[in-house]
Parts: structure tokens; C-alpha cells; sequence
């Protein structure tokens, strides 16, 4: 089999299946364009006001159009992202199955591609017919964006073609170059996509100051409602998610692949994509809660009857489900590189420290989970003494929660230092003083959120809510001056022994079906608190829901709905994965032979092709 291997499969034998998605994808885009553009002038000529549809009603409709878009978008645009940084290692290093790697990340965006095209015309056909008054409000706001939207998907969709489709002709010299740009120019065009639909999104929950019922939309500046209050952090929130969502669906994929593989040499290479999808996944995880963070600041600055409503109001409870959820991905992540660590020589040295580590993830999780208020009987109320429980009311508010995540996010970056550590010998004569100053780095680190997490019951609310800005900063320097002097450390270091890739217990592949299940089921529940927040509005106080379904959902009925697009999207996304086995058993043996021949996952050791043994200093660069 050629180098290429198992990525070939779509641009050869799948040729037909190839034409008729990029056919697909730009019918779906064209139809965004026209809809865009010309639905204004529709919608003008009808005094309809909302619309209806059977069974889910208007409301359903929309929802699971938007969702299932919303996921498959962010999927396209988070893989193309560590898809460049891949080739760009593979550049550096001159290591083949990083390339390999990439090119075969990015085969995974062609059809799910064409998903996200779809579903998005299928969103602008909703909207405009069952709320073509606010779809209306929209577009006479937005209309030149939209202009750019459309102009943008289709430069965004010829870049993607280019890219894969050139792959072989673009794989050396000045040529890889060139063909590592285009990778970086399709992530800047999918980044300006996101601005984009996030001004509407945002324009949504906090259109400009001055902009009322009676303002008319026509007479709206259009780069003040681009530029909207909370326009910036929801862009620097959804491009971190994107990241996390786009490595956690990679890993997925790569545990299907792994539980599926028929031989070694197979297994081994799709052991080795799913620790680079969940490393990914993490690294990204780990800063994610502080543009979190982030964005409920503005949200309250904004407008603080929006943020009591968020956090304090009838969503209270909503943040419980995500503490849960947040806390399931933390432990599966963790417990995926413990795991992992049984491939690893000289790994067994910190095999020790794990349950200490477990004992802080579940002791934060419990911590992150506790509620405020009970839901209680009148009878349990009273033996209470009031709505507050004497003990939890204490675990139950911001400063307790800050002071636990923060803790629960140093627990698993110590658990990646220890993998990252696990079979290297340091050989620099200051190894041990420089393992001290890591350990009093993160010491010092905790310290801080420790201090400003008890302080924070000794003052008013109006100050507490700042010091999680310092126990970010805090947690943030340690990591990075950590990591920094660990690779200043590890420099020349000694090797314990080859990863023995592909020696991993059928077990720890679950652990990334549960990431990508639990974090796109956590998507959903957020884009639901996003929306919900605006209660019975359209456009947060501006344009009103009149319909009978303007009420925000009961958290019962939510939960039902992201369950649905979940499964919907999961179903879809394994008939994508089906799609990319088909493609490899059409060009001829996939990517268990390409593996096999060049040593692409380094077996199941060192004993596998001559790259084996290399294979250990081609996981260094990537942690």
C-alpha cells in the first residue's frame, strides 16, 4: 500500500461518494446564500407572525435544526484547528505519521462537512417560515453580514477541498508549505464564520445600549450590534469548546477504530489518535472554564436581572446537571492517562499518587455538585430551619465551587506532568531542585485559590465575584511556568523504555465515548441556559415572543430535547465513521497496512518497523 494508506480511500475508490458530498455541500451553501439574501423581501409580503409544526411544534423545530447545526459546526471547526497543528509537528519533526495523523483527522470533516451545510439551510428554512417576523428583525440588522457569511462558506468550502484533495501533491518542500497554509487559511476562514453567527447569537442576549421595542431595526448600527457586549466572549468560549468538542469526537472515533482493529499494528495507531484527540480534548478543557467564567461576568455586567436569572433564578438547578457533567468528564479524562500509563515503562513509580489525585477530583466533584437551596417538603423545610441547609449552604455557593473546580483542573494537570514524565529519566544536573520548584509552583498555586476561596465568605458579593479572576491568574501562571520548566527539564533526557502503544485494556476506549457523550450533551445544556436566559424574548427586550410557546422550558423538557439532537447527532456521526471504513475497504486494505508497513503507531512496543523506538520522542512533542 502507498504512504498515504488509509487516507487515500475517499480521494480514490470513494471518488463518487467525494464529488456527491462536495455537490451537497455546496448546494447547502448556496441555498444559505439565497435564503439569506432574498427571504427579506419573503418575508415582507406576509403579515404572519410565527408558524407551526406538527408533533415537536415551532419551538422543537428550530431547536433541533439549531442544535444538531450547531454541533456538527462545531466539529468542523474544531478539527481543522489541531488537524494543522499535527502536520505542522509532523513538519518539525520530520515524523511521517503525523501527517498521516492529520490527514486522516481532516478526512473526517468532508461528509460532516456537508452535515453542517444541510443543517444549517434546514435552520433558514425553520426560521423563516415559522418565525419570519423575528427572522425578518434579523435581517434587516444583519443583512451585510450575511452577505459575508455566505461569501465566506464558500471560500471556506473550496480551501477544505484544496487541502485534502491536494495532500498528495502538496507533501514536500516548499509545496508542504504551501499546503500547511492552506491548512492555517481554512481555520481563519472558519474563525471568521464564528464571529459571524456569534454576533447574531449574542446580538440576541444583549443588543446595544439604546436598542428598544419601538427602535426601528433598519436605523441600527450594524458594527454596534456586531460589537455587542458579550459578542467577544462568547466567541473565545465557543472557539475553546469547539476545540474540546472537535478532540473529544477524534477520540471517539479513534476507540471505535481501536475496538474494531484486527491487528496490532492497527490497534497501536488508533491508540495512539486517541490519546492526541483526548490530550487535546483536556489541555482545552482545562482553561474552558475560565472563558466560562468570563462570560458570566459579562453577562451580570450587562445586566444583573439576566445573571440572578442565570445563576440564582429557576436555572439554579441547571448548574447542578453541568457540576455533574463537568465532574464525569474530569474523572473519564483522568482516568483514560492513568490507564494509559500501564503502556508506559517506569510509569509504575506514580502509579502511588493517583488516589490522592482521585480523592480531589471526587471531593471537588461533591463540592461542585452541592446545591444551594434543597428541594424539600414543608416538613423538611422546618426541621431545617429555612430553605437553607446548615451545611450544605455552605458548599453550595460560587466561592466553594471556584475553590473546587480550580482545584479539580491542578489535580489533572498533575496527572498529564505525570504521563508526560512517566518514562523519562531527566539527565540536567538540576532535576531534583527543579521538580521541588514545580511542586512549591503548584503549592503556591493552590494556596491562592485556597485563600481567596475562604475569603470570599468574609465579603460582600460585589467583591467575592473578582477573586475567581485571581484564582484563575493563579492557576493559569502555574501551569504554564510548569510546563515550561519541564520541557527545559526533560532536554536530552534518558528513556525508560518505548510506549507499548495499542496495550491499553479494552476498557479505557470507553472512557472516550463517555468524553464525547457527556460534552456534547453538556453543549446542549449550555446553549439551552444561553437561550433560556432570555425567558419570553427573541431579541433580549427588544423583540418579544408573543407565541403560545414563549415560556421557558421546564428543565424536565430540556433535558428530553438535548437528549434527542444528541442521539440524533451521534447516530449520524457513526454513519460518518461507517462512511470512512467503507472508503478504506474501497481503496484496498485502510489503515491497518499503512500502519503496518512504515510503523505509523509504533505496534504494540518497540519491536514494530524501525520508527517504533521513535515513537516515544514523537509523543514528547505532542504533550
Amino acid at each position: 500500500m502507498s504512504e498515504t494508506g488509509a487516507a487515500d480511500g475517499v480521494g480514490r475508490s470513494g471518488s463518487g461518494s467525494s464529488r456527491a458530498v462536495r455537490w451537497s455541500g455546496a448546494a447547502a451553501a448556496a441555498l444559505l446564500a439565497v435564503l439569506a439574501l432574498v427571504e427579506p423581501g419573503l418575508a415582507q409580503q406576509t403579515e404572519q407572525v410565527y408558524g407551526d409544526f406538527p408533533v415537536v411544534g415551532p419551538r422543537g423545530a428550530v431547536w433541533i435544526a439549531a442544535q444538531l447545526h450547531l454541533m456538527f459546526a462545531a466539529f468542523v471547526l474544531g478539527v481543522p484547528m489541531f488537524a494543522v497543528v499535527v502536520e505542522g509537528i509532523g513538519m518539525w519533526t520530520g515524523e511521517k505519521r503525523y501527517d498521516r495523523l492529520s490527514k486522516e483527522f481532516t478526512r473526517l470533516l468532508l461528509v460532516a462537512y456537508s452535515a453542517t451545510a444541510i443543517w444549517g439551510a434546514v435552520l433558514v428554512f425553520f426560521l423563516s417560515t415559522l418565525y419570519p417576523t423575528f427572522w425578518r428583525h434579523l435581517t434587516e440588522v444583519f443583512a451585510p453580514t450575511m452577505w459575508a457569511y455566505a461569501g465566506l462558506f464558500f471560500f471556506e468550502s473550496f480551501t477544505l477541498y484544496v487541502y485534502y484533495y491536494g495532500w498528495n501533491h502538496m507533501k514536500e518542500g516548499a509545496k508542504k508549505k504551501l499546503h500547511l497554509g492552506l491548512g492555517v487559511l481554512l481555520n481563519v476562514w472558519g474563525t471568521l464564520v464564528l464571529f459571524i453567527a456569534d454576533s447574531w447569537l449574542s446580538y440576541m442576549m444583549s443588543p446595544p445600549s439604546g436598542v428598544t421595542a419601538q427602535t426601528d431595526p433598519a436605523s441600527i448600527e450594524l458594527w454596534n450590534a456586531v460589537m455587542n457586549f458579550t459578542w467577544m466572549p462568547i466567541n473565545i468560549h465557543r472557539l475553546i469548546a469547539n476545540v474540546v468538542f472537535g478532540g473529544a469526537i477524534v477520540g471517539a472515533y479513534a476507540a471505535y477504530r481501536f475496538l474494531a482493529a484486527d491487528s496490532d499494528e492497527e490497534r497501536a495507531h488508533y491508540d495512539w489518535m486517541g490519546y492526541v484527540g483526548n490530550f487535546i480534548a483536556i489541555a482545552a478543557l482545562l482553561v474552558l472554564p475560565f472563558a466560562g467564567y468570563w462570560l458570566g461576568r459579562e453577562i451580570y455586567a450587562y445586566d444583573q436581572a439576566m445573571g440572578i436569572t442565570m445563576m440564582g433564578g429557576f436555572m439554579s438547578w441547571l448548574w447542578i446537571i453541568q457540576a455533574f457533567l463537568i465532574g464525569v468528564l474530569f474523572l473519564a479524562g483522568n482516568y483514560y492517562l492513568w490507564t494509559g500509563m500501564d503502556r508506559i515503562p517506569g510509569a509504575e513509580r506514580f502509579q502511588k499518587y493517583t488516589k490522592y489525585l482521585l480523592a480531589v477530583l471526587v471531593l471537588g466533584f461533591v463540592v461542585w455538585a452541592t446545591p444551594h437551596t434543597m428541594i424539600a417538603s414543608r416538613q423538611e423545610l422546618a426541621a431545617m430551619g429555612g430553605s437553607h441547609h446548615p451545611f450544605l449552604n455552605v458548599l453550595g455557593v460560587m466561592s466553594a465551587k471556584n475553590t473546587a473546580v480550580n482545584f479539580m483542573i491542578l489535580a489533572t494537570f498533575i496527572s498529564f506532568m505525570l504521563y508526560r514524565r512517566a518514562n523519562k529519566v531527566p539527565k540536567v544536573d538540576w532535576a531534583k531542585a527543579g521538580t521541588w520548584v514545580q511542586a512549591a509552583a503548584v503549592a503556591v498555586a493552590a494556596g491562592v485559590v485556597l485563600f481567596y476561596g475562604v475569603y470570599g465568605y468574609f465579603v460582600t458579593a460585589e467583591v467575592r465575584i473578582g477573586f475567581s479572576v485571581y484564582q484563575v491568574l493563579s492557576v493559569l501562571a502555574a501551569m504554564v511556568f510548569v510546563v515550561g520548566l519541564d520541557v527545559a527539564m526533560m532536554r536530552g533526557a534518558e528513556s525508560r523504555g518505548s510506549i507499548r502503544w495499542g496495550k491499553m485494556p479494552e476498557r479505557s476506549q470507553y472512557a472516550l465515548f463517555i468524553l464525547a457523550v457527556t460534552f456534547t450533551w453538556l453543549m446542549g445544556l449550555m446553549g439551552f441556559a444561553r437561550s433560556g436566559i432570555r425567558q419570553h424574548w427573541h431579541v433580549y427586550q427588544t423583540v418579544r415572543d408573543t407565541s403560545s410557546q414563549a415560556a421557558t422550558p421546564a428543565l424536565g423538557h430540556a433535558a428530553i430535547m438535548i437528549s434527542v439532537c444528541v442521539l440524533i447527532f451521534f447516530a449520524l456521526v457513526g454513519l460518518i465513521f461507517w462512511l470512512g471504513t467503507l472508503a478504506e475497504e474501497g481503496s484496498g486494505g485502510g489503515g491497518a497496512k499503512a500502519v503496518g508497513e512504515e510503523g505509523a503507531g509504533g505496534g504494540p512496543g518497540a519491536d514494530v518497523g524501525e520508527e517504533g523506538p521513535r515513537l516515544e520522542s514523537a509523543e514528547e512533542q505532542v504533550a
